[in-house]
């Protein structure tokens, strides 16, 4: 039976939620990344969040009992029906209509935008695209989508190996008026992202399982931090700038162990992050109000 027979019919309805935005998650964010919290930072006095940094709010938390192996919750609302489900982040696209602040009520407004199926060297996937719309007094303030690729896997069956993971590098210093921020991911820094997101995908904690099961050669990088970095370029280089646009793709993955550098150029054209001498893990672009 192959993936497409498995979700005909599947149309899961919109869902809302609410939520009063604190900071805590921003400045446990910013902890990690070593960074200044940018929620009243000195001379802004700013309660702002960030493009993206939603990620640290409206979480799932599901029961110890409801999670399959691979850490991911067994069911869920959103989650297609395809047994021995695997799931990777691939994309996503960010419209900013106006800054989401600390001290808003928003409801966070999901619903599913599309799916398609393929089928490709590894196999049935599944294609998810799911919308969120941030509202604040009935307004739409942000609108992000999220698209995510589904795979089955039979249990036991490892995956064919991936290829091994590039030799660590030291990044270069930037060009000339180029932008650059350097991530410097290990086991304790994936655990820390993991937690933030309530996340529990072992791909990211746990080696084992990661090499034998998964396929990879290490602990993977979550997508979405390789996200917010390409948005770390204009948080730090360009704070009188506001983002309106940002679009994203996942390409390879990147993995505990070796520094990975976003760089990018002052018009928010050419974002890229990855290990320094390697193709890149992640590609953007950022649009300015």
């Amino acid at each position: 039976m192959g993936i497409a027979e498995y979700v005909e019919g599947w149309e899961p309805g919109p869902v809302e939620v609410r939520e009063v935005l604190d900071r805590v998650p921003s400045d446990s964010f910013a902890g990690l990344l070593d960074q200044t919290s940018p929620i009243d930072a000195p001379g802004q006095g700013s309660t702002a969040i960030p493009p993206l940094w939603t990620a640290f709010h409206f979480l799932e938390r599901p029961a110890t009992a409801e999670l399959g192996e691979d850490g991911h919750p067994r069911e869920g609302h959103f989650l297609p029906p395809i047994p021995n489900r695997r799931r990777m982040f691939a994309g996503g696209r960010l419209t900013v209509h106006s800054p989401l602040r600390v001290g808003d009520e928003v409801t966070r407004r999901s619903a599913l935008s599309s799916i398609t199926p393929k089928s490709g060297r590894s196999g049935d996937m599944l294609f998810v695209t799911l919308t969120h719309e941030y509202l604040r007094a009935g307004e739409v303030a942000q609108v992000e989508e999220h698209d995510v690729v589904y795979r089955e896997q039979e249990p036991g069956a490892a995956r064919a190996a991936a290829p091994a993971a590039p030799e660590p590098r030291e990044p270069e210093p930037p060009a000339p008026g180029e932008w650059q921020a350097v991530l410097r991911p290990d086991e304790v820094l994936l655990f820390r992202m993991s937690a933030l997101t309530y996340n529990a995908h072992r791909i990211h904690h746990d080696l084992p399982y990661t090499r034998d099961v998964e396929g990879f050669p290490g602990l993977v990088v979550h997508g979405p931090l390789l996200a917010l970095m390409l948005l770390e370029l204009p948080r730090r280089f360009a704070p009188d700038r506001q983002v309106a646009e940002f679009s994203y793709r996942l390409r390879r993955p990147a993995f505990a162990g070796a520094p990975v550098v976003a760089t990018g150029k002052p018009d928010g054209s050419d974002l890229v992050c990855g290990v320094p001498g390697a193709d890149p893990s992640i590609t953007g672009q950022v649009t300015f109000a």
